[in-house]
């Protein structure tokens, strides 16, 4: 396999070589301690744009969201016929137009394309075209690319330049190719969103009629019972028991996520989970089938999938489905009511989407994260005002929302791995509808969100490390 070199000077002059086949409503706790994150060191990412979850099925011009951001497609579709040649189930079909990406990715070092002719159509030619001003002006890579192959092969670009970029691959002529598996290599941060977002529906959304209540069906791609990569791993915050006693504190291994239940409040005390690249591969889309849980015990209060309907409160997530589309069991079991609270509209489309959102960046960066997320307080603020609670009194709206995010390079050994300078995330939110869509605003601590839930994170650590990483103050989204 040759590789295609593009070197971009400060001239932004081209030189390639030729490719070949082949290949709140109270307070939120201030920013305190005096610890900084140390930056974390780069790491390779690969991601795959499959073109699997999306759906268009005419060439009119149109914007598709896909599992990497959005493309615009212009005579161009997305086929699934036996004539499309592709790796999965759908791939592009391309005919007079291109197919564009409406954002950047930076840190590139290799870009591979997966093509080849619709079913016999004649021989026809297209270009790779790039830009490094956010799709202002595109460039052309290389010279026109041929296309006669009846079968996918690959051709791999080189890339070497500093900054955002953005590719367009356009055709000409009436004769049709097949796009496939575009897959961006690169070191440190990509910068984009791995995943179809949480926000990919109105999470207000609901009928008269309830779900039928299910339970969670466990696949082999949940995470294991114990040791790395297991849900709980980090320690049990609240010391949360699986005992009918525990009704406010009632722990649920949810197979894919593991939490505390409050049957009083109808919500969640915190939710569990590990997070990498296993968890995020698309091969689902968001599945939007909310029901309340069949695992309820007898004579606690049922949460069904319309028990937020008008309050004015998103259906927030805690697990979200974006961090588990490893299979239909996975993303299923993130719909259950016992995984919801009701969240602040703004607050769960806009400052937690992008606080997931950067953290599935993490993961594509090479690392992998255990995150807990929970809330505390009573009354927050959503569309349609303030309220205490919703449906009849039996859902507690929280005042506050919060998450701890540990981030370490995929590996081994987990617990041990972690140091005094290994990353952490806090971040602590009101539930109101005027928050800030940058989450790096409340950035706050671990020692300051124990204090606020009386929880004890991270309490699998030795007590040094724990104690350093409790009052680490991260600086955002730059992680330095």
């Amino acid at each position: 396999m040759k590789i295609n070199n593009l070197l971009i000077g400060l001239g932004l002059a081209l030189t390639l070589a030729g490719c070949s086949k082949d290949l709140k409503n109270s307070p939120i706790p201030p920013k305190t301690g005096d610890t900084t994150a140390s930056p974390p060191a780069p790491v390779p990412y690969s991601i795959t744009e499959g073109f699997e979850q999306g759906s268009k099925t005419a060439y009119a011009a149109a914007d598709v969201t896909l599992s990497t951001g959005s493309w615009n497609f212009s005579d161009a579709l997305i086929g699934n016929l036996a004539a499309d040649l592709k790796d999965g189930s759908k791939s592009v079909r391309l005919r007079t137009g291109d197919i564009a990406m409406n954002f950047d990715i930076k840190g590139l070092t290799t870009l591979y394309i997966k093509h080849g002719k619709y079913g016999s159509d004649a021989t026809s030619t297209w270009q790779l075209l790039m830009s490094t001003d956010g799709g202002a002006n595109y460039t052309q890579v290389g010279t026109d690319i041929t296309e006669t192959n009846t079968t996918l092969v690959t051709d791999s670009f080189k890339v070497s330049v500093t900054g955002k970029v953005r590719f367009e691959i356009k055709k000409a002529g009436t004769t049709r190719i097949n796009i496939d598996d575009i897959t961006f290599k690169g070191t440190g941060d990509p910068g984009i969103t791995v995943g179809i977002p949480d926000t990919g529906g109105s999470d207000t959304t609901g009928t008269s009629n309830s779900a039928t209540p299910r339970d969670v069906t466990a696949g082999a791609d949940a995470p294991p019972a114990s040791g790395d990569n297991s849900n709980l791993l980090f320690g049990n915050p609240s010391n949360a028991l699986s005992t009918l006693a525990s009704k406010d504190n009632y722990l649920i291994d949810q197979k894919y996520y593991v939490e505390s239940y409050n049957a009083t409040k109808g919500e969640p005390n915190w939710v569990s989970w590990h997070l990498d690249a296993t968890n995020t591969t698309n091969a689902t889309g968001r599945l939007d089938n909310f029901a309340g849980w069949s695992g309820i015990p007898a004579g606690w209060y049922q949460v069904e999938s319309n028990s937020y309907s008008g309050s004015g409160f998103d259906r927030g997530h805690n697990c979200p489905s974006a961090d588990r589309t490893s299979s239909a069991n996975a993303n299923s079991s993130t719909f259950l009511m016992t995984n919801m609270i009701p969240q602040a509209p703004q607050n769960n489309q806009q400052t937690w989407a992008n606080l997931e959102n950067y953290l599935r960046e993490q993961v594509a960066a090479g690392n992998e994260v255990y995150i807990i997320m929970g809330s505390y307080g009573t009354g927050g603020t959503g569309s349609n005002g303030a309220a205490s609670t919703i449906n009849n009194g039996h859902v507690n709206v929280p005042s506050n929302v919060w998450k701890v995010a540990l981030i370490i390079p995929k590996g081994d050994g987990d617990v041990a791995r972690v140091t005094a300078s290994t990353r952490v995330i806090a971040v602590n939110t009101p539930n109101v509808n005027t928050i800030n869509s940058d989450w790096t605003k409340y950035i706050t601590t671990i020692k300051d969100i124990e204090t606020a839930t009386g929880y004890t994170l991270l309490s699998s650590l030795p007590t040094a490390v724990r104690t350093a990483l409790e009052v680490k103050v991260d600086t955002g989204a730059s992680g330095t």
